[in-house]
Parts: C-alpha cells; sequence; structure tokens
C-alpha cells in the first residue's frame, strides 16, 4: 500500500465542511493548475521549503549542507538541483525558516490526531476533510483511512479534482464518504489543458455519474469553482459550468473567492510564478465581481453559497 506525504492535519478548521474539522493536506496531484493555492502539494515527493521572512541567518543550516546547496546568492536560497533532500538542514534550523515540505504518516499516526478533536466533531456537526493535493492518488491508503474514521462514527469529506479512476473510487472508496465537494474548473478541454495541465473529459465524466448515484445514494455531492481572475472567472466560462450544471438539474454550486495569498508560496519551494506579472491576480477580488459571477449561476437557476 502506497504511504502518501501528508503537508498538513489542520485542526479547528470551519472552512472545508460542515463543523468543525480536521483537514488532512495529502501531497501530490494529477493537474497542474497555474494558480494553485497550495502549489507545495502538486508533486508526489517531498521537497524543502524556505520562509526568507522567519529565517534569523543562524548560519546552522549551512554547516549542515554538505552539498553546498544553500546560499543568499540563490534565487530561491536552496538549489534545488543539488539538495539531495537529506534534510540535515531542517533538523538545526532554529527558526523553522527551512523545512520539508511534509512527512510520512501512517493511519494510526493519522487517526491519533484527528481523534483528539472528536468531541469537538460531535458537539458542532463536523469531521474530518480528506484534502491536498488530490487524495485518490492514494486509493488504497484513503480507503483504509477512511474505514478507521467511519468505525470512530466521524463525518467524512472529500475535496477532489475529480480526476480519478471511477471503478476503483465507486468500489473502494464512495462506500465510507458522506460529502464530496467535486471541483469544477473550465468546461473548455483546450483551456482546461492549457491551465491546469489535463483534459477535462473523465473529471466531467466522473462528475455526472456521480451526481446520479447521489440521487439515491447516502452521499452527497457538492460542485466548487473556484473564481481565478481572467481564467476561470469569465463569463464565457461560468456560463458554461453554470448551463452544465443546469442540464444535470443540479440545485446548487459554490463559488470560492479569490485569494492571492499563495503567491508567497511559490517563493517558498523555489518554483518560477508564472502568474506574477498579471495585476488582477495580485488582489484579492471584488466583493461586486463575486455578485457578478454568482448572478451567472442564479440567472440558471442554481443557487450559490
Amino acid at each position: 500500500m502506497s504511504q502518501p506525504l501528508v503537508i498538513e492535519i489542520k485542526g479547528n478548521s470551519l472552512d472545508d465542511g460542515p463543523g468543525i474539522r480536521s483537514v488532512i493536506f495529502f501531497k501530490g496531484c494529477p493537474l497542474s493548475c497555474v494558480w494553485c493555492h497550495n502549489p507545495e502539494s502538486q508533486h508526489v515527493g517531498n521537497e524543502i521549503t524556505y520562509d526568507e521572512k522567519t529565517c534569523v541567518h543562524s548560519g546552522a543550516c549551512f554547516e549542515q549542507c554538505e552539498v553546498n546547496a544553500l546560499s543568499l546568492d540563490n534565487p530561491f536560497f536552496v538549489d534545488r538541483d543539488k539538495c539531495t533532500l537529506c534534510m540535515a538542514c531542517t533538523q538545526h534550523c532554529p527558526s523553522g525558516a527551512i523545512k520539508a515540505a511534509a512527512e510520512l504518516m501512517s493511519i494510526q499516526q493519522i487517526m491519533e490526531q484527528v481523534l483528539v478533536d472528536k468531541p469537538f466533531y460531535k458537539t458542532s456537526g463536523g469531521g474530518v476533510t480528506l484534502s491536498g493535493g488530490e487524495p485518490t492518488l492514494y486509493i488504497e491508503f484513503l480507503a483504509q483511512l477512511l474505514k478507521a474514521l467511519k468505525k470512530e462514527n466521524i463525518h467524512t469529506l472529500l475535496e477532489t479534482s475529480g480526476f480519478f479512476n471511477f471503478r476503483r473510487f465507486e468500489q473502494e472508496l464512495l462506500p465510507y464518504i458522506d460529502t464530496i465537494y467535486f471541483d469544477l474548473k473550465l468546461m473548455n478541454d483546450d483551456d482546461h489543458r492549457q491551465h491546469c495541465g489535463v483534459s477535462n473529459q473523465s473529471i466531467l465524466d466522473n462528475f455526472s455519474k456521480l451526481w446520479e448515484l447521489s440521487k439515491n445514494n447516502t452521499f452527497e455531492i457538492l460542485p466548487r469553482t473556484p473564481l481565478i481572475p481572467g481564467i476561470t472567472a469569465t463569463g464565457e466560462n461560468l456560463t458554461a459550468i453554470a448551463q452544465y450544471l443546469s442540464d444535470l438539474k443540479v440545485p446548487k454550486s459554490r463559488l470560492l473567492s479569490y485569494n492571492p495569498l499563495w503567491h508567497d508560496k511559490t517563493k517558498k519551494i523555489g518554483v518560477k510564478n508564472l502568474l506574477s506579472d498579471k495585476a488582477e491576480l495580485q488582489h484579492w477580488m471584488k466583493k461586486e465581481e463575486v455578485q457578478q459571477c454568482e448572478a451567472i449561476f442564479r440567472e440558471h437557476g442554481i443557487a450559490v453559497g
């Protein structure tokens, strides 16, 4: 069973499903969205992250690096072509400015951490959310984790890009999932390939199949669209998504307002930000802009929230 890397288990979350939740962020994603709000989650393997804002320049990391991969002269501090990911530098950084992006965690370790907050799930109607990255990259591991959560009567929610093997998903994961947040980003396949790195055909097929199953099943599914100015948040794209949902008779969707704080994350993992020159992507969307996007869905009879 492939054991995934876990970036973080975030407790006391109020934004990733009903009630108070613990959110498990898995590392690795089959998509490569150019605006990814968690760019450190895209690659399956581990990475070194460096935050210059918290660095105290103790020099301890330099002393530990045997391949001289660290230098203030490097554009991103860490020369990732030299770095062997031995992680010795991360173990001696007094401020935590340089650290591993993720860590291996067993199902037992994950359960021990999330069960601490079980009383909060019970009193608030919350539970555990599986996020990423794309959790369904690890179907066998995820199935065992979901079974463990359901044994504890914990509500389970999956956040997914929708890019997965439907047969395995239906057989191995779906029986243990209460809610699915399913992202629909771009309807035009060429645009989806350009901005997300893969075709959207299997994603759309998977959504339509799950929507039909949800009508006579124990799980619920909510489509979501991240609003990215000039990319997903265009009249043409949102109209196409709204029409697609209307044709399926989906009554409700959710629009995720743009968050510009992801830009700093690309620098931490040493990745050039391809959208850093886009002025409209450097600030939050105005309330009026979000309302205009919502109006498109309402015009197609779809509630948003």
